[in-house]
């Protein structure tokens, strides 16, 4: 199969090792890729939220089966585009994909399905939501409802930092559409893991447990980012837990949306707080996390690309997939100053040295080749996670 992978950060060069190592898979490219990607696939520079593009991609190299990376084109309906032009695509609908692209989507399904998540409101007026947040008090959580690099969630300490988080979202254009409306929810304690789960629509395949870590400095002090590291197993995440999760949160998500008439097909990211009385939702995203994706794909023995092929074909209930035993861990390097505002082209050195070492595997995220100087190709850094 000539196999497309949409995206071009850590989790894409993840997933395009797993896939270039399938018997399937006769050809690979991705788009737009980055430098580490490019020493196994073609790279071709055409934009993950460039749909349009994206298609014409693929119907000019013939493209068998795409797997799209990313949650943003997802939320925009990349998968319905393929589909219209008749090519097969991993990943959500728009429809079933505003489970990421849409919190206040995502609360009211919870609510109307009596999932356990945090209790909260949705506003779009500044006045009511300040009202809300010191009746409320803190900590308490500020959330903009829509797409925002995973910089779009506030925990707040104080009712100041609340409404202050509120102002800048509703009246500061902070995240811009993504933005325009919050949803403010509890504080929830707890211990945070990430559980993923293939999906064709009907039938769910647990894949196993991850812990990923969001905050920007050691000690779990700093401002939130996609994430700066993550290891699986996580210890926290046991048999009868993901019997619960399982049970109580995946299910009824997947029949509800079933029966709404958007099925979801693809992986369902369900982000975890779980205490004493057991788990509950925090957030779903529509695509495999990053950087969990790299330490599961570590882990991971089977062929990954029969069991994405189910996902869009049905079947996954006659599919089981087989892991490693060993725990994977992965740290992120990040250039300085992220996830605030960074600077790019700095060189990155080391690589060779650190693929040397036993068990090791480097997967790239926001690097570009450079081969414009005289001592041979340089890889720089193209991004905040590099």
């Amino acid at each position: 199969m000539r196999i497309l992978v949409v995206g071009g950060g850590g989790r894409e060069h993840a997933l395009c090792w797993a896939i270039a190592a399938s018997p399937l898979c006769t050809k690979l490219f991705c788009a737009p890729g980055n430098a580490g990607i490019a020493q196994l696939a073609e790279c071709i520079d055409v934009g993950a939220e460039d749909i349009p593009g994206q298609v014409a991609l693929a119907v000019r190299e013939k493209i068998d089966f795409v797997v799209v990376g990313p949650d943003a084109p997802l939320v925009a309906g990349i998968v319905d585009a393929f589909t219209a032009a008749g090519i097969k695509a991993w990943g959500p609908s728009k429809a079933a994909a505003r489970l990421e692209g849409s919190k206040s989507f995502t609360k009211a399904l919870c609510r109307e399905n009596n999932i356990p998540t945090a209790a909260y409101e949705h506003f779009t007026d500044v006045a009511a939501a300040e009202a809300y947040i010191r009746a409320q008090g803190a900590p308490i959580v500020v959330k903009a409802d829509g797409l925002a690099a995973g910089k779009g969630v506030i925990v707040a300490e104080t009712v100041d930092q609340a409404i202050e988080a509120v102002r800048d979202m509703l009246a500061g254009n902070r995240f811009g559409a993504a933005g325009a409306s919050v949803v403010i929810e509890e504080f929830m304690q707890g211990e945070e893991a990430s559980f993923f789960a293939l999906c064709d629509g009907e039938h769910v395949l647990p894949l196993v447990g991850a812990q990923d870590h969001k905050r920007a400095f050691d000690g779990d002090t700093g401002p939130n980012t996609g994430g700066m590291g993550a290891y699986s197993p996580a210890p926290i995440f046991d048999a009868a837990l993901q019997k619960r999760t399982m049970d109580e949160i995946v299910m009824p998500t997947v029949r509800a949306l079933a029966k709404a008439g958007t099925p979801f097909k693809g992986v369902l990211y369900v982000g975890l707080m779980i205490d004493a009385k057991g788990p509950r939702l925090v957030e779903f995203n529509c695509r495999f996390g990053d950087p969990e994706t790299q330490v599961l794909m570590m882990r991971l023995k089977s062929d990954l690309v029969p069991a994405l092929l189910a996902c869009v074909d049905g079947g996954l209930n006659h599919l089981d997939l087989r892991w490693s035993n060993d725990a994977a861990i992965t740290v992120i390097l990040a250039t300085k100053g992220y996830p605030d505002a960074y600077p790019k082209g700095s060189e990155i050195r080391g690589l060779d040295a650190a693929a040397k070492v036993e068990g090791v595997q480097i997967f790239h995220a926001g690097t570009k080749a450079d081969n414009t100087g005289s001592d041979g190709t340089r890889i720089l850094a193209n991004g905040g996670r590099v």
